[in-house]
């Protein structure tokens, strides 16, 4: 007997190999699996009551339905929610609901902790495990989607981890959101974020689909990004602005970029100056945000001086917003809640 195969790893076209191939299927009964899977949020197969008994019973030995087990979850004042999860290995990590209006936003994980280790993030303390797999990806969102009963409109792949670094799942999972076979996501509800991997930025902008971009800048000086993020080190900021007006050329997406503000450290006017030069020539849009203290080195600006730094960077001619912050009550930064449970 063949090993059963996960099904949330396949692609659609996978799928329909598999079906007419392996399990000498008609095609079409690709498609109901994957309505049951990734619209109806069935992950038995006894319970996909269109697909005749034996046939079910076939198929509770070929394949594995296998969404992350749900361990806890924390809700804040102003609707948040923060998940924790664990696959099949006792690997842990997290996913973040966002509401905005009638809007909701699932921020997931690519990987299992992070190596980029930067000194203000919470998820690189706890180390790194291992990449996710496309289906531990997915299952990310189909769990949450189940437990709420209600699908998501949009994703960000801002969770725990750097997607850039897990392409080939990312660009598999991108894929299957937006086929229309399989969860039939809009790819402009679909944002990539990253600390600046230059090779990713770049298979991005040769990537079909016309997903979002958003980088995690933070310092507008190689001196002090090298000291906050230390993968600025491998790409440091000349050869990602590069990429980045590459990847503007051939897609004519804007680019979000995000700023963490950190008080006395990468909020003084002289920073905002240097953003403005730094991103020149470029369509972007800059979020300030509140620093969610992880650390005791570094505290959150005071809104006066994230006020200043908005209104420097608007006479520069730059676009930017200071973003509400979500979920500090929670401690929905990516990785604390791992860290609350691991008692670190």
């Amino acid at each position: 007997m063949n090993e059963p195969f996960n099904a949330l790893d396949l692609s659609y076209e996978e799928w329909i190999d598999i079906c007419t191939t392996r399990l000498a299927l008609p095609r079409y009964r690709a498609d109901q699996l994957c309505q049951w899977i990734y619209q109806k949020k069935v992950f038995n197969v006894h319970e996909m009551t269109n697909i005749p008994k034996e046939l079910r019973e076939r198929l509770a030995y070929e394949l594995m339905i296998l969404p992350p087990v749900h361990v806890t979850e924390e809700t804040s004042r102003d609707g948040t929610k923060k998940f924790l999860w664990q696959f099949y290995d006792g690997v842990r990590i997290e996913t973040v609901l966002l509401t905005h209006g009638n809007h909701t936003t699932a921020c997931l994980s690519t990987q299992a902790g992070c190596p980029l280790n930067c000194s203000f993030c919470a998820t690189g303390k706890s180390g790194f495990a291992r990449n996710l797999t496309a289906g531990e990806i997915t299952g990310q969102l189909l769990a949450m989607e189940k437990r709420m009963g209600t699908n998501i409109a949009n994703v960000v792949f801002m969770g725990m981890g750097e997607p850039l670094l897990n392409c080939e799942a990312l660009f598999k999972v991108i894929s299957t959101l937006n086929s229309p076979k399989m969860r039939n996501m809009g790819a402009r509800h679909i944002t990539v974020s990253t600390s600046g991997i230059v090779p990713g930025i770049l298979a991005l902008a040769d990537f079909p689909l016309p997903v979002r971009l958003s980088v995690s800048l933070h310092a507008p000086n190689d001196g002090l990004r090298n000291k906050l993020m230390p993968v600025n080190k491998k790409y440091p900021l000349g050869p990602l602005v590069d990429a980045l007006k590459i990847y503007q050329k051939k897609t004519g997406e804007r680019i979000t970029v995000e700023y963490i503000m950190i008080r006395n450290v990468n909020d003084e006017p002289e920073h905002a100056y240097e953003t403005a030069a730094l991103l020149s020539g470029l369509g972007v849009y800059i979020n300030l945000i509140p620093y969610n203290p992880v650390v005791d080195d570094y505290q959150r600006s005071n809104p006066e001086r994230v006020k200043n730094f908005s209104a420097a960077l608007t006479r520069m001619g730059i676009e930017n917003e200071i973003r509400r912050e979500k979920g500090t009550d929670i401690n929905a930064a990516c990785g604390q809640l791992r860290r609350k449970e691991q008692g670190n």
